[in-house]
């Protein structure tokens, strides 16, 4: 089998490979805090199942999921950006972020 070339100084383009650009998001949204996630991979296209209510399909260049039953698609060139827009939507405070289910823990302690 041949191998192609790919000339010196052509940009790589992770976005053209889904399982490329699947596994860049994966990265994003770690980052963001979604760190229990699974990735998949098929013949030209890639999915990610991020949350129980949550999966992004990879294909044709764009990342697609489903918020409040509309689907929404970003561009798979910006693993980043799709990232940011599924943290907006999903993230949940964590306990310590949400000031009612956060404990009063006094910072002065009576010791005897």
């Amino acid at each position: 089998m041949p191998v192609l070339s790919v000339p010196t100084g052509m940009p790589y383009l992770p976005w053209r490979d889904p399982c490329e650009a699947t596994r860049l998001l994966r990265y994003a949204l770690h980052r963001q805090g979604f760190t229990h996630t699974y990735q998949s991979n098929g013949t030209g296209m890639s999915v990610l199942s991020v949350l129980t209510d949550l999966t992004v399909w990879c294909k044709n260049g764009l990342f697609v999921w489903h918020e409040d039953g509309h689907e929404v698609s970003h561009p798979a060139d910006d693993p980043v950006g799709a990232a940011r827009l599924i943290s907006r939507h999903y993230r949940r405070p964590a306990p310590e972020d949400d000031p009612e289910t956060t404990a009063f823990i006094p910072t002065d302690s009576l010791r005897e």
